[in-house]
């Protein structure tokens, strides 16, 4: 089990400084568009998971005319306490765990699992392949340390070929390529056979949540495409080398993966109405907490403005999944307060409700 009991939040998005406390496992926070109810929301996943969900600089995070932020959060995990403290100053991050900093902000990741959905999430189905493999990334390495590490490796090995392709020395850099081409071959293999094996795991979870919360829906088809599914990776790089070289990136790898979604044989986002990605949106996204749980007993989930745009039974559905659980807390946000207790107390009398007003100021 795992709860938030407490989040200090310090010159952090909109906020100067505000305490909050959580006494309930289904929290509501309602409030006016612009008021903080996201940036709360994003304030217990950087302490989760040691990063914004939404912005990839630091320098976004912090509120204006101030020079870093610092956030608390008090956690119970299986009955043990977890201060963890994010610093961000002087371009530094710092991450601190029951007051021991780690020495790599990576070790923290895992510790304490969250899975955060929003509005903005829906590029998972309508956009590229980046988004899609992030989403696998980030939900693997909750779950399997050996997996983060590997992606770090496989990473940092391929910005390190790509710089080579780039600067290209037919005499001098041959000899450096094939070793790193050699020291590409485990990590690639460990990165595609975790992805395949968890796939084959999670994706009748994912079609069982769809069916939950879009009864009576046409069933998807997910499938896992990857260049290393049919051949052997040392191969690929052989054969691949002389377009890398043209082109001065690698054109092949794990880097290049993809989850296919289909409709009917019809890829899906070509097809699907938005009614239908937003069911395939929060059947992913659910699934993916309800396979951390399965194997962490611990998970906070994240509902950012879920509501809008979902008819009152797609709602019902949804929240008889997100409030039926006695593992994990759940965050759930919205602009109305009256709709948010409505959907709470439909299906659990025991929540929390806090409701923001000038609170960051």
């Amino acid at each position: 089990m795992l709860s938030l009991k407490r989040l200090i939040i310090t010159q952090f998005k909109n906020y100067s400084y505000s305490d909050f406390e959580f006494s309930e496992n289904i929290v509501g926070i309602s409030g006016p568009n612009g008021i903080g109810k996201t940036n709360i929301l994003d304030a217990i996943y950087y302490c989760c998971l040691t990063k914004s969900y939404f912005s990839s600089t630091e320098q976004l995070n912090i509120k204006f005319n101030f020079e870093g932020f610092r956030l608390e959060g008090n956690f119970n995990l299986n009955n043990n306490d977890k201060t963890v403290v994010c610093i961000y100053r002087n371009q530094k991050k710092e991450i601190s765990l029951n007051g021991n900093i780690y020495e790599k902000v990576s070790s923290h990741i895992g510790l304490l699992p969250a899975v955060m959905i929003t509005p903005g999430d829906i590029s998972l189905i309508n956009e590229g392949s980046e988004i899609r493999r992030r989403f696998l990334d980030a939900l693997i390495s909750q779950i399997n340390k050996e997996y983060l590490i590997s992606l770090l490796k496989y990473n940092r090995l391929i910005q390190q070929r790509n710089s080579l392709l780039k600067s290209w020395n037919v005499n001098a850099d041959a000899e450096l390529l094939d070793v790193i081409d050699e020291q590409l071959l485990k990590p690639a293999e460990y990165i595609f056979n975790e992805r395949a094996l968890f796939l084959k795991n999670i994706i009748p979870i994912i079609q069982e949540v769809h069916s939950q919360i879009a009864s009576g829906e046409a069933i998807v088809d997910i499938r896992y495409s990857s260049q290393l599914s049919n051949e052997n990776f040392k191969d690929l790089l052989r054969q691949s080398r002389n377009k890398d070289l043209q082109l001065q990136r690698t054109t092949t790898g794990v880097h290049k993966d993809d989850l296919l979604f289909y409709l009917q044989e019809g890829t899906f986002k070509n097809i699907a109405s938005q009614g239908q990605k937003k069911s395939l949106l929060f059947a992913l996204k659910l699934a993916e907490y309800k396979y951390i749980l399965s194997q962490k007993d611990a998970c906070i989930l994240l509902l950012d403005d879920v509501f809008e745009k979902l008819d009152e039974q797609r709602i019902e559905n949804l929240m008889k999944i997100v409030c039926s659980g006695k593992k994990g807390q759940v965050f759930i946000t919205d602009t109305h307060s009256e709709r948010l207790t409505k959907a709470i107390s439909s299906v659990t009398k025991n929540f929390q409700l806090v409701e923001l007003g000038n609170i960051s100021e």
